[in-house]
């Protein structure tokens, strides 16, 4: 079987067990070196020059938007929008749709399973436009009720936000479903696709998403890249997010003209390296496919809920079935502090995550103040798996509880 760790310079020469990759996954050497080839080929400004490297910067930028639009199914390049990462595409959704198309009386509806970046914005467009902001609860293992959404959704609703995959739970949410029922009363479905772009092929028209936002460094990408998917007709009707250099056509003293799409959206000198290294990113994440990806992923997380459920102090958040984790285990351990876990795992080389997880509504929901997760890519390992059950095992003694 092949070893994937082969790719990733850092994990091939490291003994730490990285199982922190819900925030940041890995970079294969094909990204690092697409990187590296554009500022030692093509480095210049994009789009503004008319001499050689500049316009081999130019092709080199919209190729990957083309490839972003590719890899969500998109109808056009105009529709794709590059941004830092998942945070800024949900602000720009928020600042440039939310504040213009919500008013006073309306309503914006949000999962409670919502990572703080899907979340945060909304209550300050409700907060800026007197709008009510409502929430769509959640079983204890993640799953929602459609007929509780549906009543929900009324003519007042404006707009429903929902990640697709929790970055908690890991459950996948009915995201056409819902999608469904936005549209049936006029509403506007936003999709935080941050950690199901990881782990699953996503198609925006599929979907029925009006935005999707997604970050380039939880593909394998480059960190400070992302993109934003719109529907053309909703992003024409929008105002910048940002104003100044290369989004505009015309500016007089009184005024400007603005670009035609997408280039409205990016303001100023773009991260045209990030871009290319998310386009190598999606060439080699297309390369080993979802499904092989799937298959290691659900097997590990398969191997880790089985071993946890041997340890009766130990509690997983979320569903039982190891399929409905995409990649991620979230857990507490009776008596003994996720961060206390976390430097202990630490210790024994083992990167996890421990905190809120930016998701404090939902763990307040389901009970907790913080947890431990662990998240599984492909390129992780049984012995991994293994090592972190062993670990686990003997945390409440290493804590002084004994044996």
């Amino acid at each position: 079987m092949y070893n994937y760790k082969n790719d990733f310079p850092l994990l091939a020469n490291s003994t730490v067990a990285y199982l922190d990759n819900a925030a940041t996954a890995q970079r294969p050497q094909c990204v690092i070196d697409a990187e590296d080839n554009f500022y030692r080929t093509c480095n210049a400004n994009p789009m503004r020059g008319l001499y050689p490297l500049s316009i081999a910067a130019t092709d080199a930028y919209e190729d990957a938007r083309e490839a972003v639009r590719a890899f969500l199914n998109a109808k056009s390049t105009s529709e794709i929008i590059f941004t830092r990462n998942t945070t800024e595409g949900l602000n720009l959704i928020a600042y440039s749709y939310g504040l213009t198309q919500v008013h006073a009386g309306d309503e914006v509806l949000v999962s409670i399973m919502e990572h703080h970046s899907n979340l945060l914005p909304w209550q300050m467009v409700c907060r800026q436009t007197g709008a009510t902001l409502r929430f769509i609860e959640c079983r204890p293992d993640g799953s929602v009720d459609l007929d509780e959404i549906a009543a929900q959704i009324t003519d007042k609703t404006k707009i429903v936000a929902m990640t697709q995959v929790s970055n908690v739970l890991g459950r996948e949410n009915p995201i056409r479903a819902v999608a469904d029922l936005a549209h049936a009363k006029g509403a506007v479905m936003v999709v935080d696709g941050a950690q199901s772009t990881p782990h699953k092929a996503v198609d925006v028209q599929a979907l029925g998403a009006d935005f999707l936002a997604f970050s380039g460094h939880k593909i394998f990408g480059p960190m400070g890249i992302g993109a934003l998917y719109g529907r053309k007709e909703l992003l024409k009707k929008m105002p910048p997010f940002l104003s100044g250099g290369e989004m505009i056509e015309s500016v007089t003293r009184e005024g400007a003209v603005f670009a035609e799409l997408p280039h409205k959206f990016e303001a100023g000198t773009v991260n045209a390296a990030g871009a290319v290294g998310l386009h190598a990113a999606i060439n080699y994440l297309q390369k080993i496919g979802y499904e092989e990806m799937e298959r290691r992923e659900t097997a590990l997380v398969a191997r880790a809920l089985a071993g946890m459920k041997e340890m009766p102090y130990v509690h997983v958040l979320g569903s039982e079935l190891p399929e409905e984790h995409t990649g991620i285990v979230a857990f507490a351990v009776d008596g003994v502090h996720p961060h206390d876990i976390s430097e202990i795992l630490a210790a024994d080389d083992i990167a996890v995550r421990a905190g809120h997880h930016c998701a404090q509504p939902l763990l307040k929901h389901l009970g907790y103040n913080s947890t431990v997760r662990a998240s599984f890519a492909f390129y992780n390992t049984e012995e991994e798996v293994d090592r972190l059950l062993a670990s686990v095992s003997t945390l409440r003694e290493r804590m002084g509880y004994g044996k």
